[in-house]
């Protein structure tokens, strides 16, 4: 039951291209978001369309396969671990965020995607 206690597995759209980066000791990650939907219908029988965004890292061979493949759009199965950070913006404020660090990483959909 370990292996579930930070485990988070989605599909979802991309919203943008991925952002890849080189750091100094010659990692490379890729950072994209996507999208879930989940459609129901409201107290007043009024269909609604929730979307969700997720931020997510990829890192070196998977960062590779982000770059070469994922474009806005694409549809992707990822699963990973959340990652909370936090850092001071430019005003001073600090601000917190949660990513999606992946660990498997499956595109979905036709090649011509």
């Amino acid at each position: 039951m370990s292996s579930l206690r930070n485990r988070v597995m989605l599909i979802g759209r991309l919203g943008a291209d991925p952002d890849t980066k080189t750091i100094a000791n010659g990692s490379q990650y890729s950072r994209f978001s996507i999208a879930t939907s989940e459609v129901y219908k409201n107290e007043q029988g009024e269909k609604v369309e929730d979307t969700q965004w997720h931020n997510i890292t990829v890192w070196d061979k998977k960062s590779e396969v982000a770059q070469k493949y994922l474009k806005k759009g694409s549809e992707v199965a990822i699963e990973g671990k959340l990652v909370n950070k936090n850092y001071t913006d430019k005003d001073g404020q600090k601000k917190y965020t949660t990513d999606i660090e992946v660990s498997e990483l499956l595109l979905i959909g036709d090649k011509k995607d």
